[in-house]
């Protein structure tokens, strides 16, 4: 694809977030569009957003269990940016702010070394986290309705939306992250479940994914940032008055409340 076209389809999915008006899918309208393609328009509004003095908090995986990517046609997760201004720390999400959010339980990690090079193992994800935390993630998306194939999900920065970390910080040696379970409630019923083996296998295997993937983009995971490492279960649409909870096995409960 042309780089006029990319920076044509950045500037809508920039606008679409501004103005709160979703657009229609992109794959509908350019059906030779790659992966590369809507990468490359994802970054251009990284850039963009960046330059704007918002800061890069750290970055999302999602397409990361083996239904997911079934229903996808994929083989492979794919990722998004987080910025400073997505994290929700006190756990209440605006929804003024979104268009069609749902809600997602994960593990996030928090790193104290860079992870870069391309050729990133488990046991490097090990020695470059600091600690991990459950975690919230908010997705969202600038397409309508969600008819969204993988272009349109990589294009719309993986429809990232906000976040939630918890409180409870454990550091990887601690902790068996495949064995982690996890209950999210919405309004107080059962609304999913899962595990950490529910995140291709292990969550640790995720980070590295990400990890050797950006550095084909050039992008280097940074000390001190935040990786969401993938959804536990399938997320629940939220709406204004919704809360949630996610009982997790080893971190304790979290709590997100949409007002």
């Amino acid at each position: 694809m042309d780089q006029q076209k990319i920076a044509a389809y950045a500037e809508e999915l920039f606008m679409a977030e501004r103005n709160r008006a979703a657009v229609p899918p992109l794959s509908d309208r350019e059906s030779t569009m790659t992966v590369d393609d809507a990468y490359q328009i994802q970054l251009a509004n990284i850039r963009r957003v960046s330059a704007m003095g918002h800061v890069i908090s750290g970055k999302k995986i999602g397409l990361t269990s083996p239904g997911i990517q079934k229903q996808f046609g994929v083989n492979e997760p794919d990722y998004g940016h987080l910025f400073a201004a997505m994290d929700c720390t006190d756990g209440r999400i605006h929804t003024g702010d979104l268009l069609k959010p749902k809600i997602e339980g994960e593990i996030a990690f928090v790193l104290k070394a860079d992870l870069s090079g391309g050729a990133i193992t488990r046991e490097d994800v090990l020695r470059a986290t600091d600690y991990v935390v459950a975690a919230f993630e908010i997705v969202d998306s600038r397409v309508a309705d969600w008819k969204i194939k993988l272009v349109d999900t990589i294009a719309d920065n993986a429809s990232s939306g906000r976040y939630v970390l918890g409180t409870v910080k454990l550091r990887l040696g601690d902790v068996e992250l495949p064995s982690v379970t996890m209950r999210l409630y919405k309004n107080g019923s059962l609304a999913g479940e899962g595990s950490g083996a529910a995140v291709l296998g292990d969550p640790c295997l995720s980070v590295a994914w990400l990890a050797n993937r950006l550095w084909g983009y050039g992008v280097t995971l940074k000390a001190g940032e935040v990786i969401l490492s993938g959804a536990f279960s399938a997320a629940p649409e939220a709406v204004k008055g919704d809360s949630f909870t996610a009982e997790f096995s080893s971190f304790g409960t979290i709590g997100a409340e949409f007002v």
